[in-house]
């Protein structure tokens, strides 16, 4: 969603009419979900997909039409056997898409996309509101601020979720999810694995802070794509980052000592998922570490996901950080639930 908005603020930028197309209902096995976008302008489809084929198609061919028009629609597409065959789709059941107006003379929309660029960077929880019911208006919230770039019913925000979510508040629908959260990635030690593995997470959505206590690996031109990075002290990691309930760590330092001392430190923080590079020997040996040194016992070891990453015999650091990235998607994926 960051790249879909950036490229709309560009595009606006140049007044250049826009329609966000966004599936806010599925049911069935479609392609894609509550949550799938997609960024047209006059010419076509610009970013993003809400799962090809035809419905898809169709939809780039009514997303003209809102532009030309200038009025937000709702489609349903309800795709029985019959249909799914003769669109020529592999997936079938029933979609809702929402069709929304960016206009590049709207100071509202040009404000919203100004705002969701700036919360993105600054790492926001940040939630998109759609008006369906009737005349399409868009709406961003945080916390911090309320409602950007148009008024919406308070009572929205006592019913957010991380989930993709349609709310009927006062006979009016709206369609709400959130689109960036403010948890980012701590990755403990700059390696190989990790140099493969922020490129991976930064393409999926997520934020990454890289850090190392070796200035030759603590450098931005190892890391282009993470936030930060950190020269940092490992006994002393709260004297440079503070850890909250919304964030992932990983841990995949070079030896068994920064390791133990890391996750001693980590399993005081209420991190949503720790995980540990390294095999089954050397978890033993950490474990016993702490257990004999720090008083940790097996229930805050349960926390700690070791080794890290997904079983699918990955050897390399590119294949390494693909099973990272992978379970890390899936753990996020599992917190919307």
């Amino acid at each position: 969603m960051k790249q879909l908005l950036e490229t709309a603020k560009t595009q606006l930028e140049q007044n250049n009419d826009l329609a966000l197309v966004t599936v806010i209902a599925s049911s069935g096995a479609t392609p894609r979900g509550a949550g799938a976008h997609m960024l047209v302008s006059k010419e076509g489809r610009l970013y993003g997909t809400i799962g090809g084929g035809a419905v898809e198609h169709r939809s780039i061919d009514i997303a003209k039409t809102v532009i030309e028009e200038g009025t937000a629609r709702t489609h349903d597409f309800s795709l029985t056997k019959e249909d799914v065959q003769n669109l020529g789709m592999i997936c079938g059941g029933d979609v809702r898409v929402f069709f929304s107006v960016l206009s590049a003379s709207d100071p509202n929309v040009r404000a919203l996309v100004e705002a969701a660029s700036m919360r993105f960077a600054g790492g926001k929880n940040l939630w998109l509101v759609c008006d369906v019911s009737e005349n399409g208006t868009l709406a961003l919230y945080d916390r911090e601020h309320g409602f950007i770039g148009a008024p919406m019913p308070q009572a929205l925000t006592e019913m957010l979720t991380r989930k993709p979510q349609l709310i009927s508040v006062d006979h009016r629908q709206y369609y709400v999810e959130q689109i960036n959260s403010a948890g980012v990635v701590y990755i403990f030690g700059c390696g190989h694995v990790a140099q493969e593995l922020v490129p991976v997470l930064n393409h999926v959505g997520f934020r990454c802070i890289a850090m190392d206590d070796r200035e030759e690996f603590a450098q931005k031109t190892l890391f282009p794509d993470a936030d930060e990075v950190l020269l940092v002290d490992f006994d002393r990691l709260s004297d440079f980052i503070q850890v909250g309930e919304e964030d992932y760590a990983c841990v995949m330092t070079r030896g068994h000592a920064y390791d133990a001392v890391i996750q001693a430190q980590l399993l005081h923080t209420p991190a949503c998922y720790i995980g540990v590079i390294g095999s089954a020997r050397k978890k033993a040996g950490v474990y016993q570490k702490l257990r004999e040194e720090y008083g940790f016992t097996d229930n805050d070891f349960a926390r700690i996901t070791s080794p890290i990453g997904l079983s699918i015999k990955a050897e390399t650091p590119a294949e390494i950080a693909i099973s990272i990235a992978a379970q890390m998607i899936e753990h996020r994926a599992n917190r919307l639930k």
